[in-house]
């Protein structure tokens, strides 16, 4: 088998698409019947469309698609996973881990799938549950994936669907399906350094749950738009990116909406749905660099840096030829890797961004 080498290109991006509504399913675990994964290392590409981005414990990186499932990247080979090994989508919307080096796949159709390193194994909802069954209860090894109308908790080997509607501030909303998408459908989400878990929804703005109660953030233009970004920084402050209302950010006391208090938002975006030149409103994905920075990347206006009171646009002309960038990961060396639509992974190499490819010699 052939070495790998890393080299830059540039390429050409898109608009990602939002989740879609989950078939009904019956609820058991689906294998690839412990067949071997018919995907040769050597004649693998990785796509373009890159939707999530995850360094595990080894080191390996694994790198998540918009419809072409997710890759496997060991610094030598690439090795690629679909539907056919198992998994229950092949749109990888984030990556997790769990203490036994198990990695964990939230996918479209908000499906779940598990790899132990030997085979996949998915799970999917029962269309019959009952949601009102489900107790609201955390421990710090569960993991949080999305749902029509709330989250899945899988704890152990259970994985149970809860509706986030029955904590809403706002009543006067009739409980929805777990099969059928709604304004409290979850489209982020982030376990803080305290424990707590930071849901972001559809059109319901943030909810916050810490094992005992719920704490709904709406003010300020959070509610309303999909908040399809949330990320804590190293000083604990929480930020929120609004496909809309752009960027918020969260001290532990007050909300500041940073995009209209640096006057980059986009009021006529919610009206006319165009996308303005210059504009920070419609924001996907939030990251932190090694000095403090931030990073945001936008679905229609490249990658921003904000940082000790300066404010800098990235764009084509600064090598990152794809608009629509819906990750930005830190990886465990502390460098950045950036997801974009249709353009593949860009790095930032100080002064401009560089698109990232695996090939063979």
């Amino acid at each position: 088998m052939g070495a790998f080498l890393l080299s830059f290109i540039l390429c050409y991006g898109q608009t990602k698409p939002e989740p879609q509504p989950t078939r009904n399913q019956a609820q058991f675990p689906m294998e690839n019947n412990g067949l071997p994964f018919f995907n040769t290392p050597s004649l693998v590409m990785l796509d373009k469309n890159i939707r999530s981005i995850f360094q595990d414990k080894k080191g390996h990186f694994w790198f998540g698609t918009n419809g072409a499932g997710v890759y496997r990247y060991d610094g030598e080979k690439l090795q690629q996973f679909t539907e056919k090994d198992g998994l229950s989508n092949n749109q990888i919307q984030h990556i997790q881990e769990d203490k036994f080096g198990n990695i964990w796949f939230g996918t479209g159709l908000f499906g779940v799938s598990k790899y132990d390193g030997k085979k996949i194994t998915s799970w999917s909802k029962m269309e019959n549950n009952p949601i009102s069954d489900k107790e609201w209860k955390m421990e710090m090894e569960d993991l949080w994936f999305y749902g029509e109308g709330g989250v899945f908790r899988f704890h152990h080997d259970s994985l149970d669907y809860l509706p986030l509607i029955n904590t809403a501030v706002t009543d006067k909303v009739p409980l929805h399906s777990p099969f059928n998408l709604s304004r409290y459908a979850v489209y982020s989400i982030l376990k803080d350094k305290n424990g707590s878990v930071w849901f972001g929804t559809q059109a319901e703005g943030v909810c916050r749950y810490d094992g005992k109660s719920f704490v709904w953030f709406t003010e300020k233009g959070l509610r309303g738009p999909a908040v399809l970004g949330i990320f804590e920084d190293s000083k604990g402050n929480i930020w929120f990116g609004n496909n809309g209302s752009g960027l918020f950010r969260y001290d532990g006391k007050s909300m500041t909406h940073v995009t209209e208090e640096i006057k980059r938002n986009n009021p006529s975006l919610n009206l006319s749905g165009q996308s303005s030149v210059g504009g920070l409103s419609r924001i996907y994905t939030i990251n932190e660099d090694h000095i403090g920075n931030f990073w945001i990347g936008t679905v229609d206006n490249g990658v921003w840096r904000y940082g000790a009171g300066k404010l800098t646009h990235f764009t084509d002309k600064d090598g990152l030829t794809g608009n629509a960038v819906n990750t930005i990961y830190r990886d465990q060396n502390g460098e950045l890797w950036f997801g974009t639509d249709k353009d593949g992974i860009f790095k930032f190499n100080g002064n401009s961004f560089e698109s990232f490819q695996i090939k063979n010699k």
